[in-house]
């Protein structure tokens, strides 16, 4: 590492982690102050977090000593030894609140699915940077679906469907890449049409579609009505079929919890005290503290445990109610300041390697971002998504730790070793 590669060094993205990663810690302080213990042991979430936090700087650090062409030339193995230690999860993986999702070392616990999502980001980059793929071909399609799709099936059953929807996120990486729309617009379809059929129901749901289509339909000209008509006939077909299933996909494969969580969401059902209670907590805690907050330590919510899971999926509230609207702004924007800062950088990249990685990790940060605070503030249902860099979680800092110091590699090394 030499003066040139100082100056190269992307010093605005680390000075952005340094910001969340420490406005996380004084978050978590927070919220483990009442536990009466030594806050800097690591028998302490405090000190635990601490601990990582180092960890994930040496990370960034040590990531800078490597060679930019390793992340390339060996993706393709780190992929297969993360699908490794997920299909070991079913046999040797410990259960901890319902799901087997981690590996148990000396104290300490490593979430693989944290992991898949960094390196399931260079193989699908090391795919798409390939000369010979074209994403307007259907085998180079499946093959990147197929890249997605395997780690996220794994992920499903421990049971982490919080980490399987975040590998949705890498549809927006390919739609960058030239994936035709029509994936994109069958998945919102997808999703519209099943949060619609929840609310009214299937017949009339399946009424409304069909008066869109006709209205389409006559809305064409003769010439265009012509080759419209067969394929939006499909559509609707395909469409009336799916919404008819749904029903039976709420009730049959989706859990209890998951059930409760929707209607809850959608507003079906009103429970402050059962599977509503967190983000009915959640909700005071963040409005309870006003422009300016109640200040550090003074959070009556965070200081009496009202609001379970605080430190991880809901340190949010945290920010919300002891630094009040100023605080969870200010947080907001370095979220915002960091995606953008990214995609910024991705325009002067020398190779399509790492633009493309670019891509991804700022579609991994937004996933999370955007499915936490929608979790929070009782937009999502509960699903276990923490938020980047300030959550509770060495298994998810570390890798998010790493991806970020991955990207910070490559943008300083887009001219030499390629």
């Amino acid at each position: 590492m030499n003066n040139k590669y100082l100056l190269k060094f992307d010093w605005y993205t680390f000075l952005v982690y340094c910001a969340l990663v420490s406005i996380g810690l004084t978050n978590i302080y927070s919220t483990g102050h009442s536990q009466g213990e030594n806050m800097f042991s690591l028998g302490h979430t405090f000190g635990k977090q601490l601990f990582f936090s180092a960890l994930g700087i040496l990370v960034i650090f040590f990531v800078q000593f490597t060679r930019v062409k390793v992340y390339e030339r060996y993706s393709s193995i780190f992929y297969l030894i993360v699908l490794v230690l997920l299909v070991g999860l079913f046999v040797f993986g410990n259960e901890v609140s319902g799901a087997k999702s981690w590996y148990s070392v000396a104290g300490f616990s490593f979430q693989p699915a944290e992991l898949a999502k960094v390196v399931t980001a260079l193989a699908l980059t090391k795919h798409l940077s390939e000369i010979n793929t074209d994403l307007r071909n259907i085998s180079h399609q499946i093959t990147a679906f197929i890249l997605i799709l395997i780690p996220a099936f794994l992920i499903l059953p421990q049971p982490d469907p919080g980490s399987t929807v975040v590998f949705l996120s890498f549809l927006l990486v390919l739609h960058t890449e030239k994936l035709p729309s029509r994936y994109i617009l069958v998945f919102c379809g997808v999703v519209i049409l099943f949060i619609i059929t929840l609310l009214i129901g299937h017949n009339l749901t399946t009424y409304v579609v069909i008066t869109i289509a006709v209205i389409y339909i006559i809305g064409m000209r003769n010439k265009k009505r012509r080759k419209v008509f067969l394929p939006t006939i499909l559509v609707v077909l395909l469409a009336s079929g799916f919404i008819q299933s749904v029903d039976y996909v709420f009730e049959n494969v989706f859990e209890q919890r998951h059930r409760d969580r929707f209607n809850i969401v959608l507003g079906r059902e009103v429970d402050t005290q059962g599977i509503g209670y967190n983000i009915n907590q959640s909700q005071i805690a963040i409005g309870s503290g006003g422009m300016f907050g109640k200040g550090f330590l003074e959070g009556t919510q965070t200081m009496g445990n009202f609001v379970p899971e605080q430190q991880t999926d809901y340190i949010f509230t945290t920010v919300g109610e002891e630094w009040g609207f100023v605080g969870t702004f200010f947080v907001i924007v370095l979220f915002m300041v960091l995606m953008l800062r990214i995609l910024f950088t991705s325009k002067r990249q020398k190779n399509k390697f790492s633009r493309i990685y670019c891509y991804s990790v700022v579609s991994l940060i937004f996933a999370h971002f955007s499915i936490n605070l929608g979790m929070v503030l009782g937009l999502l249902p509960t699903i276990g998504i923490p938020l980047p860099f300030l959550s509770y979680g060495g298994s998810n800092l570390l890798a998010f730790s790493l991806l970020l110091g991955i990207y910070l590699k490559l943008d300083a090394n887009r001219v030499n070793e390629w």
